[in-house]
């Protein structure tokens, strides 16, 4: 993902926690909130509760993965906050990406 396409500043998270609409499963908590820019962009929050730094970087690097194959079905004009649960740990990627597009189908995030 490039610089662009990131979420790292404080105030960006807590306006879309603040603002967002919000969906979840058993892995994954997805926020939203829809924006003017037409670039997409994505924050990722893993806990230590997940596991140790080699676990949560792996989680990490799934996600981004899905979103980059899912980046050109998924309107653009949006911020996404991925907050990962404790199952997430063990997944594999196909199971990352199931559950994720899961999340993406049933908050109708597809373009149609």
């Amino acid at each position: 993902m490039n610089k662009k396409n990131r979420i790292k500043k404080n105030e960006d998270f807590q306006k879309i926690f603040k603002q967002g609409k919000s969906m979840a499963n058993r892995q994954f908590v997805i926020y939203f909130l829809e924006r003017e820019e037409s670039e997409l962009r994505i924050g990722l929050s893993v806990s230590k509760k997940i596991g140790n730094a080699v676990t949560r970087n792996r989680v990490k690097r799934l996600i981004r993965q899905v979103f980059l194959e899912e980046k050109e079905r998924i309107a653009n004009n949006k911020d996404f906050i991925i907050i990962a649960r404790k199952p997430a740990a063990e997944m594999s990627y196909d199971e990352v990406k199931s559950s994720l597009n899961h999340l993406f189908k049933k908050m109708k995030l597809y373009r149609s």
